[in-house]
Parts: C-alpha cells; structure tokens; sequence
C-alpha cells in the first residue's frame, strides 16, 4: 500500500471535522484526500464521476449524516449575507434530485453502485443497531471518531488490504438490571440531550431558515454533541450484567464492576449448569458459551488489544531495549510486515479455536501445538510456500528447510513465551486477568491494557522465532541478505557478529537473567510504543518454577540471595570501619600533625624575630658607644 497514493474521499457533515481530518492525514504522503461532501446526495454525484476515472480508492464517511440543505446556506453565508431576511421560496428551497439519504441507505447505495470500493465509518455514531446494520450493509470497517489518529491510519490501511476492521461495536443496555444512581442520572441526561437534539435537528431541516437562524440553530447542535460527550466521560454506564439462572432459588442476579471486594471474591455462577464457574483457568468450559460476565453495557468505545498493537506497528519499530533481538537484523519494512502478518494469524487461530468450540482443559493441552502452528503459519506467509533458493549446484525450499528446525525454535523460544494461555483465556472465554494478584474483568481498561502486553509480547516472540531458522540455515547468502537483512548488517563480519550476540544472548539469558527474573517474580516482555520497541516487567508469581531450578541456575539465585543477606551488613561494617578511619585520620593524626606543625611554625617565626631584634640591639648599642 504505500508504494502507491491512496486517494479518499471524505463524507460528513461538519466541515470543521473534514479540516482537522485533512490537516492530521498530512504527515502520511500515501493518504490523500481527492474530494469530500457533505451530503448523500452530493457524495453520490461526486463518486460517479471519480470513479469513471478511478480516483478513490477508500470513502470514509460519518454514519450520523444528521444535516440537510447545508450547501444553500452555506453559499448564502459565504456571501456575506448578513441580514435577516425571508428570501423568496425559488432562491432558497433546495431541490435535490434525488431524496437525501440516512447514512445506513447511503452505505447500502454505495455497496449496490460500487461493490468494489472499500467503506470505512468514521462516525460519531453510537447506536449498535445502526453500525450493525451498516455492517450488515457490506461497510469493511469502523473507527468511532476521537480515537488517534495512528488507529484511524491502521484501520484505513486493513480495510484497503481487504481485511475487516470490526473487531469491538458498542453493545445495548437493554438487558441491565438494577442500575447504579449514577447510571440513572447519565440515562436521564442523555435522554434529554437526545430529545433536544432531535428537535434541533428538525429545525435544520427546514428548507425556509435564514442565514442567521441557520447559524443559531448550528451552533445549538454543536453544544448538544458537546454535552453529550461530557456525559459520557463523566458518566461513563460501569453496570456489567450477568444474567444468570440460580439454580437453587430460579432468581436473577447482577454483577457489576466496582463493588467491593467481598462481592468480587463470590462470582455467580456459570450460565451453564453442568459447568461450574471459576476465576481461574478452570478446565471444561467450551469457547462457544457465553462469558462469566459479558458486558452489556453502551460502554465509549475501548479499542482491543488488536487493534491498538496494529495501530502501534505503523510507528517506528527501533530496538530500543538494548537487548539482540533476531528482527533488528530485518529491513524495517520487512519487518513491519512479518509482525502484522503474526498478528493477523494468532487472530485467525483465535477464530479457529471459537468455531472448534474447545474447552479449557484442551487449550492447556494445545499450548504448544497453538504456538507452533502460529509460528509454521506466519514463516509460510511470511518467506512464500513455494520460495525456491539456489544455493551452488541445488536448490532449496526455503520454507521447508526452515521448518526443519521447529524442535530447537520450540525448545528455546515459543514455549518460553510466558502467559501465553492466560491471553488465550481472556481472549476465548473473556476470563480475567490477574494484576498485582488482583483479577480484572474482561474488557475493563486494566484488563485490555494487559492483554495487550503480552500480545505484544507474543508477537515480537514468535517474530524471532521466524527468523532465527534463517540465521542458521541461509545467514550468509547473498539473495537473503539482499532481499530481507538490514543495509547495515549485510556484510559477512556484521553477520557473523550479529549470530554471535544472538549466541551470547541466549547464554546470559538461560544461566543469569531467567533465574533473576524468577527469583524476583516477575517477567520481563517486550512491548510496542510510539517510538521502537521497549522492554517492561511484570509482577508474577513464579514460586512453582523456582523450586525446580538446578545447576548453575540454582547457584544464581542462590548467589543473589546470599548478596542481599550481606551486602546491608557488609555495606554497614564498611561504613563503620570507614567512619573509624575517617576520624583517626581527621581527629587524631590530623589534629597531632597541625599541633607539630603549629609549634614548628611558632618556633621558627620566634626565632626569627629574635634574631632581627637581637641584631638590632647590637646596632643600637654601637651606634651610642
């Protein structure tokens, strides 16, 4: 995609937003902006002539299409019409061809006219029966707007790769029970909101306004869709409902984020009978059920952990932890690409898994198997089923030769992939996840910020899983150093140094830092930011895995937990003996050597003295004689 300009072409309403869209595409040269309207009609018009010359290759359009007849007054403002006046029926009454459309029969136009063009919402749209019904319509993808714009970019790109870019929609209130007070409030607030903006939204209508109820009106909207933000941000519905069967007295229950701990630690019960519930990885609950407790709540939109990784992964992807990673030898393009494409598999088998309906207690038994089959899908995907390479007098398939090596790449790098299961719990059965020994709900913000962690993790793991069988098989030939290696690490001295690095690497980390980590009960992953890839830790009990260290590894945690048994005694007798030292040297010898040398000092000035008076005298004394 960005060998070639991707042209756009913007629908909505607000031309103020169409302005700010324009201004933040800038920094990306293959997004261009070719046209933009603000109405179904006008957009219609306006594609039929570009796509005869097939200039727009992606609509972005705003679903809540709320305004009509904008273009006469606007002409009448840009005028400089400035008085009120009721101008004649024939110069103000606004006459489409063709009826103005809702933004769901806009999208339906669209698909109907121009199957092949690709349709993205950028929408301020909440309502899930909408965006459900425009998804249903053929639209590829959906970005609420006041997201980053780095998440509107990733989505635009998947959407021209011809991937879906629906992964979260806002769900409905209707099925929540006992609301909270300051649920009722924002429900009673926006209601209002709502009605007052309908009726506005009638006035607008109005094909007679004049320029300055025009204006008036206008700017009534724009303080309803304000107020309708701070209600929601100030707000926010926090009521996640389980509907639940009680078993023993048939009544219905309620769960809710922010209770207090006593209501957390007693979960309800499963929603299926024969499945007994539980916080932790509990085997026997197939994928297909509904989660312990679903949200079901018009939450704002919180992007997923996939979405965010791939909208992380169009900024810079630097090495910036200081530690040999064996992508820092890729090109960056490539090695953008090798990451997006494990991200994309590790969401197919995701879906796999959901259609195969397993339980629990199969995905504990499938982690390897899971993990090997996302590194054999991605290395296939990545370097071509079919990619031949001559070498001398043969030829090798390169993927083959490759997959040679999954015993070493499992042993070394996949099944040392930590909390690779409790990312596949959350993700299949929205299970919590554990925090400082705290469990988060599925789809809370703590909850979807670890979950991103550790899919970041996963995917610059397996990532070097990708490449290290084309460190050892095929480092020094020329047509993959060309083709896939960094310009700055093509040479052969340079690859040979990078092997060696790698080597030490995987020494240092198996006998010193791995036992450190687990000593310590944590682990240190790597994660995606805006400007390269960094290292964090996170805090895990690793109790089970230190008991089974041995050798070498045992010695080293041994060794530091020796260091932190001395080091404050002996810290503390260097201390003391330094302070004795220091006052020997100061209080004792330094205070007897400036004695002495005061009294030296004395004695010679003294003696000098009587020296010159001495002499003196004696001059006197001849003198008078």
């Amino acid at each position: 995609m960005s060998d070639r300009i991707i042209h756009l072409l913007l629908i909505d309403d607000d031309p103020i937003f169409r302005l700010g869209l324009r201004a933040a595409l800038e920094p990306f040269p293959d997004l261009q902006v070719v046209a933009e309207v603000d109405t179904s009609v006008a957009a219609l018009e306006v594609l039929r002539d570009l796509q005869r010359q097939e200039s727009v290759d992606l609509v972005v359009l705003e679903l809540a299409l709320g305004r009509s007849n904008l273009d006469q007054s606007r002409r009448n403002v840009e005028a400089g019409a400035s008085e009120v006046a009721t101008p004649a029926p024939s110069e103000t009454t606004l006459q489409p061809a063709t009826p103005l459309l809702t933004g769901v029969q806009l999208c339906q136009q669209l698909k109907a006219q121009f199957p092949n063009l690709p349709l993205l919402l950028l929408t301020a749209q909440t309502d899930a029966t909408q965006l459900a019904a425009a998804k249903a319509a053929g639209v590829e993808g959906y970005c609420p707007k006041g997201c980053a714009i780095a998440l509107i970019v990733a989505a635009m790109r998947q959407v021209l790769a011809g991937e879906s870019a629906w992964q979260m929609l806002p769900t409905q209130t209707s099925q929540v029970r006992a609301p909270s007070w300051h649920h009722k409030l924002r429900f009673s607030g926006l209601q209002q909101i709502e009605d007052e903006l309908a009726r506005v939204t009638r006035q607008l209508q109005n094909p007679n306004l004049s320029n300055l109820d025009w204006l008036f009106w206008s700017g009534r909207r724009r303080e309803l869709l304000a107020a309708r933000w701070v209600v929601n941000q100030l707000l926010p519905t926090d009521v996640v409902v389980l509907e639940r069967e009680d078993r023993r007295a048939g009544e219905w229950g309620s769960w809710r984020i922010g209770e207090s701990e006593d209501r957390r630690s007693s979960p309800p019960q499963s929603l299926n009978p024969s499945v007994p519930y539980s916080s932790s990885l509990t085997p026997g609950r197939p994928a297909s059920l509904t989660p312990p407790y679903p949200l079901t709540s018009s939450l704002p939109h919180q992007f997923t952990p996939f979405e965010a990784t791939r909208a992380k992964l169009q900024s810079s992807l630097s090495n910036l932890t200081g530690i040999v990673l064996e992508i820092d030898i890729l090109q960056d393009e490539k090695k953008r690409d090798l990451l997006q494409i494990i991200l994309q598999k590790f969401q197919d088998i995701l879906d796999d898994l959901r259609f195969s309906q397993v339980t629990l207690d199969q995905l504990l038994q499938k982690r390897s198997l899971i993990l090997h089959d996302l590194w054999e899908a991605s290395l296939t995907d990545f370097f071509g089923k079919y990619y031949t390479l001559p070498v001398g007098n043969q030829e090798f398939e390169v993927v083959n030769v490759l997959l040679s090596n999954a015993l070493i790449v499992q042993y070394f790098i996949l099944d040392k992939i930590p909390l690779v299961m409790e990312l596949l719990a959350h993700q299949l059965f929205e299970m919590p996840l554990t925090i400082d020994n705290v469990p988060y709900p599925a789809r809370t913000p703590e909850a979807l910020a670890r979950a991103e962690i550790l899919l970041q993790n996963l995917v610059i793991q397996a990532a070097n899983a990708v490449i290290q069988p084309l460190l050892n098989e095929f480092a020094d030939i020329e047509t993959i150093k060309q083709t896939f290696f960094d310009r700055r690490l093509i040479s052969s001295r340079e690859v040979a140094r990078f092997r060696n690095n790698l080597s030490w690497r995987y020494r240092v980390f198996q006998l010193l830092d791995e036992p450190r980590s687990i000593f310590e009960s944590r682990y240190n992953l790597f994660v995606l930011s805006n400007t390269g890839i960094k290292q964090t830790s996170i805090y895990a009990s690793r109790r089970q895995e230190l008991e089974q260290l041995r050798g070498i590894q045992l010695v080293v945690t041994l060794a530091y937990e020796a260091r932190d048994a001395i080091a404050p005694r002996l810290r503390g007798v260097v201390a003391w003996g330094g302070k004795g030292v220091v006052y020997v040297l100061t209080q004792v010898l330094g205070r007897a050597i400036g004695l002495i040398v005061r009294g030296v000092l004395q004695g010679i000035g003294s003696t000098l003295q009587d020296t010159r008076f001495g002499k003196t005298g004696e001059r006197g004394k001849k003198f008078y004689d």
